[in-house]
């Protein structure tokens, strides 16, 4: 009858219903009748499964034993038979059945030994993957582990195996669904908030990989828009903005310190006006974090980056320049997690523990609960993030979680990085090789993977909104007309606006040429033919350029200006000739070497 269901799979090996049954016993019959009795256990030898994919007594004992059939010794034998009626059994199960059916088919003397079937026991288990160390679950944490020691104790992981295979299965389900994108690799990573123990370390994606070894989590890759929260988390820890501080998102030009212009864009090329930091931030406008980093510099957030555990900033801020505020760095998926934990326990900063004998280790006040508080509010505010990524997005929880995602240049990396109450989760996506990955984004690539792992943790119970810590105020603020609606809005202490909130006009500035900029005159274009645009933005009723102290006229756009050689200041003036705002720039003659005063 198990002959007839591996002869024939029709007839229903294992089935149950009687048509299937009848089929099988007309099958065994018809076998019967037509081989003999060493014919029917030839065949079922030859096709019968004994462990996962291990069909055929010459397959087992070539898979398990690393021999021929005619080779086996009696202790694998027995092992083989053993294994017929419970191929994934355990090694002391295996043992038992083993020495029971040894009792019933051998003489006491030609009994090999219970430590001779042991040994045989083990191999095979061992072949087929069973009794082998378990790295394969979490090979690129193992990898971690391993480097710290010698490898000859034991050692005791705060992994939770049940999460961590959940954790590999949504990343290497998701990386399928989007393999036609030009995407192999993947890494995530699951922190519990309160001990900084790591629940799930995924470090790549395995087989999908072409780079299966490299471990993506501990990997420096461009962060992205993932390092805005610290940006802003330091201008309103410093009292230098708030969430309702307008920023302008207009264009802007800006000189590198090695030459040339930085002209920042946002991800849809569209520029809104005047926001708010809550809006900017939600919605991960880019030219408002450029104009923030100008207001906190760049080698304070540096420093303050390098707080957060973020090692690989090891060169100045001028280095990184403007492109900083937008993740012109290199942080690893560990490092970045690690951050947003900080935001999660209210501005404390950890290490992260990966074995149970790891202690603790000093904690550092990097925010004041206030402004970890804020900054938390503004990445849960799903209102104030749909300007950029609608509502609805795989961001959007049916929990309280706050979240922010990144994309680097040229989609070459992209994360999803956010905590609930409970747990900090990031996800990187991208390959290991650095090539680019085809139309993949934070919100499309690593927000998925990021979504589903939270949606798993937080299967049994709900993450709710933080309690506002000491040093907060409520206020309702209110925008001038066309920028925002009126909304409650929460500031550190001392930083809240005046009740009656004027109204605030946008600032007026000057948006091209940029200051310090360095214009050289193309010595093949002939003189006449070559023209400075000036450009300028806000309310400019009443407003007029001046060039070096003369009067140019009405603050509109110039592109009509002759280039003259030398050292200019450009200004814009009020009715009562006082200065708004004014920029330097230089013009260099044709021929003319760069100098020191070329560098702004």
């Amino acid at each position: 009858m198990q002959l007839a269901g591996l002869l024939d799979p029709a007839a229903g090996r294992g089935s149950r219903t009687p048509g299937q049954k009848w089929r099988q016993i007309r099958t065994a019959r018809a076998v019967e009748a037509h081989w003999t009795k060493d014919e029917i256990l030839e065949a079922y030898l030859n096709l019968v499964t004994f462990r996962g994919e291990v069909q055929g007594i010459g397959a087992a004992a070539a898979v398990l034993f690393g021999k021929a059939a005619h080779g086996l010794t009696r202790p694998e034998a027995v092992t083989l038979a053993a294994l017929l009626a419970v191929p994934n059994a355990t090694a002391d199960t295996l043992v038992r059945r083993a020495r029971r059916i040894g009792a019933a088919t051998l003489a006491p003397a030609d009994w090999p030994g219970d430590a001779a079937v042991s040994a045989a026991v083990s191999a095979a288990l061992h072949a087929s993957g069973a009794a082998a160390p378990r790295t394969a679950l979490a090979p690129h944490a193992a990898r971690r582990i391993l480097r710290r020691g010698d490898g000859t104790e034991p050692v005791r992981t705060t992994l939770d195996a049940g999460l961590q295979r959940t954790v590999t299965d949504i990343l290497h389900r998701h990386l399928l669904s989007i393999r036609g994108q030009n995407v192999q690799d993947g890494a995530a990573l699951v922190v519990d908030n309160a001990t900084g123990e790591v629940l799930a370390y995924a470090g790549g994606s395995g087989a999908l990989s072409q780079a299966p070894h490299v471990d993506a989590v501990a990997a420096r890759r461009q962060p992205g828009s993932t390092l805005k929260p610290f940006l802003y988390g330091l201008a309103i820890e410093r009292r230098l903005l708030t969430a309702a501080s307008r920023l302008d998102d207009t264009p802007l030009e800006l000189a590198l310190a090695g030459g040339g212009l930085y002209r920042p864009s946002n991800y849809d090329d569209e520029f809104r006006g005047p926001v708010s930091v809550r809006t900017a931030l939600a919605s991960s406008l880019n030219i408002p974090a450029v104009r923030a980093l100008q207001l906190v510099g760049a080698d304070d957030l540096v420093r303050h980056l390098r707080q957060l555990g973020l090692g690989g900033l090891v060169e100045s801020g001028d280095y990184y320049g403007p492109a900083l505020a937008l993740g012109a760095a290199e942080a690893s998926l560990w490092e970045l997690v690690g951050a947003y934990r900080t935001l999660a326990n209210g501005g404390i900063w950890s290490a992260l523990r990966l074995t149970a004998g790891d202690p603790a280790g000093p904690a550092a006040t990097v925010y004041s609960a206030a402004t970890a508080f804020i900054v938390a509010d503004i990445l849960a505010d799903r209102q104030s993030r749909s300007w950029t990524f609608g509502l609805g997005s795989p961001l959007d929880s049916r929990f309280w979680a706050a979240v922010k995602t990144g994309t680097s240049k040229d989609m070459r990396d992209n994360w999803c990085i956010g905590f609930s109450r409970q747990v900090t989760v990031g996800v990187w996506i991208g390959n290991a090789s650095g090539r680019a990955m085809h139309d993949v984004s934070g919100v499309t690539g690593a927000a998925p993977v990021w979504a589903e792992v939270m949606a798993h943790v937080h299967r049994h119970g709900s993450s709710t909104a933080p309690e506002p810590p000491p040093g907060l105020v409520r206020q309702r603020s209110r925008f001038e007309a066309g920028v925002e609606p009126p909304r409650s809005e929460w500031f550190v202490a001392g930083t809240e606006p005046p009740p009656t909130n004027p109204r605030v006009p946008p600032a007026v500035r000057i948006t091209t040429p940029a200051d310090g900029a360095v214009i050289a005159i193309d010595p093949d274009i002939p003189a006449d033919r070559q023209r400075l645009a000036f450009g300028a933005t806000g309310p400019l009723d009443a407003i007029a350029w001046t060039l070096d102290g003369t009067y140019l006229g009405p603050a509109q756009p110039l592109d009509k200006l002759p280039l003259e050689p030398g050292s200019h200041a450009l200004a814009l003036v009020d009715a009562g000739g006082r200065t708004v705002d004014a920029v330097r720039f230089r013009v260099r003659r044709p021929g003319t070497r760069r100098t020191s005063r070329d560098v702004p």
